[in-house]
């Protein structure tokens, strides 16, 4: 199929008419035209999935497109903002039209679920890769950033930690995304991995109460240091507080479970600092949101850099989160 007709058969149709009001002109120009909101500011955000690096050759269709959006809607969720539109580049040597349309099915299918627009995009031919900018909006005074962060700030985490990586090391195990014949456990840590979910809601609740937030991509002890630079101050994490699943328990014993949590990476939980003023409203706020929120640990002095201990004695972190190597 050409490049337009496939455009035409399986995108340009699909659009979700969720923010057709700030939309002017979507899919089929050179460009997207969109009106920002007054007294909004806009975000963006690029990432880009490679075959091989960052998913199975093998990967379904399905689980492949849900996940390129969730990453991405993951980041406007550690920033506060509510998804708006995104742009879909997706490179593919030749694939059956079955593919495209399950890939194009479940993208669209993701874009509703969360209230976003898919305004345009490119295909090419090449190895398999999906490259996806999102856009967002807040109102100025309720962005969140990684650089807030004051000294005796509570370190929180969403959900529970390590269920990816666990998944991860099933399907390495399993001839990569064979599930056939593995237990419930095992199933649910997978789907951990493959389809994780983006804290949009709670995000959105976080702004003017969170003092500083990210997303976990590459495991908490890599990715906590990014809001200690930023903020310029240190922490101590309390790694028998980190929140694990009963499955991942049951698959593995307490101490890889703590590995896997703190360097396993691909959870996509919001951790976030919040002060003592507001630690109260937390629970609210995880109950409007249906997800839990664990304290991890607090911020301190910056010259105390980032600790880890366990039964009040110093925990040595085996290795740091995942960083590409160019």
């Amino acid at each position: 199929m050409q490049e337009f007709s496939l455009i035409e058969t399986y995108f340009a149709q699909s659009s979700t008419g969720t923010n057709q009001s700030n939309v002017v002109l979507g899919i089929g120009d050179d460009a997207a035209i969109l009106d920002v909101p007054p007294n909004q500011q806009l975000l963006v955000s690029t990432d880009t999935l490679v075959s091989g690096v960052h998913f199975f050759s093998d990967v379904a269709p399905g689980d492949l497109a849900y996940k390129a959006l969730a990453v991405n809607l993951s980041d406007m969720a550690a920033m506060g903002a509510t998804p708006a539109w995104v742009s879909l580049a997706l490179t593919m040597p030749k694939m059956p039209p079955k593919w495209v349309s399950q890939f194009a099915h479940s993208f669209m299918q993701t874009c509703k679920e969360y209230g976003v627009e898919l305004i345009g995009g490119d295909t090419t031919s090449g190895p398999l890769s999906v490259t996806i900018t999102i856009h967002g909006l807040r109102p100025h005074e309720k962005v969140i950033r990684r650089g807030g962060a004051q000294v005796d700030d509570g370190i929180y985490v969403s959900g529970t930690l390590g269920d990816a990586a666990a998944g991860l090391n099933i399907l390495r195990a399993n001839n990569e995304n064979e599930q056939d014949g593995l237990d419930a456990t095992h199933r649910f840590l997978i789907q951990r991995l493959l389809k994780p979910t983006p804290r949009v809601l709670l995000g959105e609740q976080l702004g003017g109460v969170a003092t500083s937030c990210l997303d976990l991509s590459d495991g908490l002890a890599g990715d906590i240091k990014h809001i200690l630079r930023a903020s310029s101050v240190g922490a101590q994490i309390e790694v028998d507080a980190l929140p694990q699943s009963s499955a991942v328990l049951k698959y593995t014993t307490k101490q890889q479970a703590h590995e896997y949590a703190l360097t396993g990476g691909d959870d996509y939980e919001l951790c976030f600092t919040v002060s003592d003023a507001n630690a109260q409203k937390l629970e609210q706020i995880a109950k409007n949101c249906g997800v839990s929120i664990t304290k991890v640990g607090f911020i301190t002095e910056p010259e105390k850099g980032l600790s880890f201990v366990s039964n009040r004695q110093p925990y040595t972190v085996p290795q740091s989160g995942y960083e590409h190597e160019f």
